[in-house]
């Protein structure tokens, strides 16, 4: 019996020796471009594809997952005790849904992305926003409508379902000072994250 657990454990023990650690300093944009130099690259990569600003982006990721690559929803419980299944398919720095992410592939033609990658997962909210923009005319600077669209689909945001929800219009709200934040941090360093310098010491 132990030679077949045995494969299994040590896949396991790998796979999580890989995963990338979420930045130490999640609430200041700069300190996360520098502990994180390709992200910015990236993300500045899907600026300019897409034309969302790289604090909306950023903010979105951060509400959904904390730049979290594993992030899952949390299992419901059988019994109060037994874990059972999870509430949706959502995965990832972007929380995206198996059919999302299937929807992006196809349209982008980014195939072998990752919900996992933190390339593919900024690149879908680009692609992702500026596709509210497109169906629902929502700014790509707006990130409290911008974050509304994304948690509930466009068929939800179009007809308002999250009037219904005091508790996710709070997020909502949280995620626009999160952008705004952001955005002001963004201010301070992007000149430096251009050219490559940081004092980042780790």
């Amino acid at each position: 019996m132990l030679w077949r657990v045995l494969p299994v454990f040590l896949a396991g023990l790998l796979l999580s020796g890989c995963a990338t650690s979420p930045p130490k300093n999640i609430n200041n944009l700069c300190d996360i471009f520098r502990e994180k130099d390709d992200w910015y690259k990236s993300a500045k990569a899907s600026q300019k594809r897409w034309g969302t600003p790289i604090h909306v982006q950023m903010a979105i990721i951060r509400q959904e997952s904390a730049f979290r690559d594993d992030a899952q929803p949390p299992r419901s419980k059988v019994l109060g005790f037994i874990p059972w299944t999870r509430p949706s398919s959502a995965y990832g720095y972007p929380q995206a849904k198996d059919d999302t992410w299937d929807w992006y592939i196809k349209k982008t033609g980014n195939r072998g992305a990752d919900r996992d990658d933190f390339a593919d997962a900024v690149d879908f909210v680009g692609w992702y926003t500026d596709v509210s923009h497109a169906k629902l005319g929502i700014s790509k600077w707006d990130a409290r409508h911008q974050y509304l669209a994304y948690h509930e689909g466009h068929g939800g945001y179009r007809n308002h379902s999250y009037r219904k929800k005091a508790w996710l219009l709070k997020v909502a709200d949280k995620v626009d000072r999160q952008s705004k934040a952001y955005a002001q941090q963004l201010k301070s360093c992007e000149k430096d994250l251009d050219t490559g310098w940081s004092l980042w010491p780790f």
